[in-house]
């Protein structure tokens, strides 16, 4: 329900403008300046976590929307409302917020206006501009959104570069005032134990959001991503920015239960929703990153009809429903040569793709068809359409969509501009007018759009597990990172689930494309940086409706650990964050949609620790069966990753665990029923 108030205020009124949270714990406070600058403060339990904050934009030609404000009028509304997301943490969501929307005008001068909302609810905020149609703005053209985030103390950070072409970072962990720039999230813990993540929300026709800190303070300014011509924003009254959101928690865990992100995207457009479907899928990406095979047509190609085969009859026999099979078409030999490829409608030479499309059905596998751009945008839009329709007449409903490189060739654009906002748009809206799910790689940051568009199933943006092949790879605590930082923003596929851990099955093969190339060193000692038991954690702890299990079949089949990959969900009725630290461990539990079962995943970092849960969670006066995958005795991420053990037990809501976890480890529960 929505219940909306209305209050004209004088001019000469400059006493702050105060909305709280239902529970009344946040407390936000609106104001006009002695010179007429907006500003807020952000209260929790009478405590500043944000101190006076400056909002406002400096347009093209001096043209600001800054200063000399009056406040003319404002509103104020509630609305309290339940509704459940297609694919999600949980079955349903309650969007609870208190809202105050100021409307702005210019004392003297030409009396531009500008309004501001603010949404409150328990576990954060949302703000955002309008810059209405007026008679003096209609062209817009934003040189700097001069949005500030004062925080009130040298709260502890963690953070990674705001870089304008790649999320793919190992985070930092220091005080806000050692940040330069930020991608974000940026997740915060104040000196009092509250937790605040930075974010954005809905983001529609617009630059993606860095922060930047020009002097060393605590003081953080928005700081938009450019077109070519410096230009930040381009577009006409009425504009609306996207939502500049604070999450707040007591706790780091609540941070990952709230749905504040989520509740500030419009509701759902698409009306047929039962297209979409979560799927765990294998491939052939990871023969590729560890080199003995190549994307590239050749003696070693990856995608050719025989090697398909063979991977279709493995995926049927290890259960998994869906295979992506990359380097499938023409133009990846001179991908770095021509701006007219790749080929998004003709197979290789060696790739049948119906003859593919066809046997996987007999399997009950379906095909999921990689769109690798190399950047290549006008192009890709030329043939964005015909490509689709062509997936959806082959019977297929999923896209792995590619953008590698750090700038977008051709058009001189950064990955994260409003440029490249609009085509991630394009692609998302025409993936649903044809029945296709997407999992994006190289994005532009996820902002909660799976709400509006639930075809959006995930997205890669992060430093992931084939890093783990061609560098230095990951540290054992970047996934206890992960959690609290760039899964804030949304599902996050890792590509988890490496058993050949030491990569001990590419000793027999004699070519390595790899190898000779100075720019892709080998890790010294080749390895993922977990053990077994975490690489098991992973696929509860890092939600993700689509995931991946990116090892070599060989390694999976006989494996007595595979059976968790197996029997996990990927869709679910409810999410519990039992404890956490960022940065050195978690706990998840989730209950799978539609059926009685839980799953729990635990990780820590390189510390080994023991860590202790309760099952209060599990339904009263019912017996479960927990099977437990566990790092053994001797367990340990470097010098004996592959050491585990499986229990079983029988537990109830009145049992508590003891997880030990060794370094860099990890253990993962399925929880089911005893009929």
């Amino acid at each position: 329900m929505i219940l909306l108030n209305s209050c004209n205020l004088n001019s000469a009124n400059n006493e702050p403008l105060i909305v709280s949270s239902p529970d009344k714990r946040i407390q936000v406070e609106f104001l006009i300046n002695e010179d007429g600058t907006p500003e807020y403060k952000i209260f929790k339990d009478g405590k500043a976590l944000l101190d006076k904050s400056k909002l406002g934009f400096n347009l093209k030609n001096n043209f600001d929307l800054l200063t000399n404000f009056e406040i003319v009028k404002n509103e104020t509304s509630v609305l309290d409302e339940v509704w459940s997301p297609v694919v999600g943490q949980f079955r349903s969501i309650r969007n609870n917020y208190n809202e105050l929307t100021v409307f702005l005008k210019e004392k003297k001068g030409v009396e531009k206006r500008l309004e501001l909302s603010f949404r409150v609810y328990n576990d954060g905020l949302g703000f955002r501009y309008n810059i209405p149609k007026q008679p003096n703005i209609s062209k817009i053209e934003i040189v700097s959104e001069e949005t500030q985030f004062n925080l009130a103390q040298d709260f502890k950070s963690w953070w990674i570069p705001g870089d304008f072409d790649s999320y793919e970072k190992i985070y930092n962990e220091t005080r806000a005032s050692e940040i330069t720039t930020a991608n974000t999230p940026v997740t915060f813990k104040a000196n009092s134990g509250t937790y605040l993540s930075i974010h954005e929300a809905n983001l529609t026709d617009y630059s993606d959001m860095t922060l930047l800190n020009k002097a060393g303070t605590t003081l953080l300014e928005s700081n938009l991503v450019p077109w070519p011509d410096g230009i930040k924003v381009k577009g006409e009254t009425p504009l609306k920015t996207p939502w500049r959101t604070i999450q707040i928690a007591e706790q780091a865990g609540e941070l990952i239960e709230s749905n504040l992100i989520l509740n500030l995207n419009d509701p759902n457009k698409i009306e047929d929703t039962s297209w979409i479907k979560p799927m765990k899928y294998t491939g052939i990406w990871w023969t590729v990153h560890l080199g003995f095979e190549t994307f590239e047509e050749g003696p070693h190609h990856a995608a050719t009809t025989e090697k398909a085969f063979k991977m279709i009859d493995a995926a049927s026999r290890l259960g998994i429903k869906g295979l992506l099979v990359e380097g499938w078409n023409k133009g990846w030999d001179k991908r770095n040569k021509s701006t007219e490829i790749p080929d998004f409608l003709n197979a290789t030479d060696d790739y049948d793709l119906k003859a593919i499309v066809e046997y996987a059905k007999s399997k009950n596998i379906e095909l999921i068809i990689h769109h690798e751009t190399f950047g290549n945008i006008p192009h890709y839009e030329k043939y964005m359409e015909d490509a689709f329709k062509m997936i959806k007449d082959l019977g297929l409903s999923s896209v792995k969509g590619g953008y590698a490189g750090q700038n977008i060739k051709s058009v001189n654009q950064h990955k994260h501009g409003q440029y490249m906002v609009r085509h991630y748009r394009k692609q998302l809206e025409l993936a649903a007018k044809y029945g296709i799910m997407l999992d994006i790689h190289e994005p532009v940051k996820q902002t909660g759009l799976r709400r509006t568009y639930p075809n959006l199933m995930t997205v890669e943006g992060v430093r992931g597990m084939e890093f783990e092949a061609w560098t230095s790879g990951n540290p054992p605590s970047h996934t206890v990172t992960i959690p609290f930082t760039r899964m804030l923003a949304g599902p996050v596929d890792y590509n988890a689930g490496i058993f050949d851990i030491k990569f001990n099955s590419i000793d027999d093969k004699p070519f390595n494309w790899r190898k000779p190339k100075s720019n892709y060193p080998r890790n010294p000692g080749p390895s993922v940086k977990t053990t077994l038991a975490k690489q098991l954690a992973l696929h509860v702890v890092l939600f993700s409706p689509m995931q991946m299990a990116p090892d070599l079949p060989e390694n999976y089949e006989n494996h007595p650990a595979f059976k968790f990959i197996q029997d996990v969900g990927l869709d679910w009725d409810d999410t519990r964050v039992l404890n956490g630290d960022i940065g050195k461990y978690i706990t998840v539990a989730r209950k799978e949609k539609d059926t009685p079962n839980w799953f729990i995943g635990a990780m820590t970092n390189e510390g080994a620790r023991n860590l202790n849960i309760d099952l209060s969670f599990l339904d009263k006066n019912k017996k479960y069966k927990a099977t437990i995958y566990k790092d053994g005795e001797d367990a340990h991420w470097d010098n004996n990753p592959t050491s585990y053990t499986i229990d079983e037990m029988e537990v109830t809501s009145n049992t508590n665990l003891t997880l030990v976890l060794a370094a860099g480890g990890g253990q993962a529960i399925s929880i089911t029923p005893i009929n």
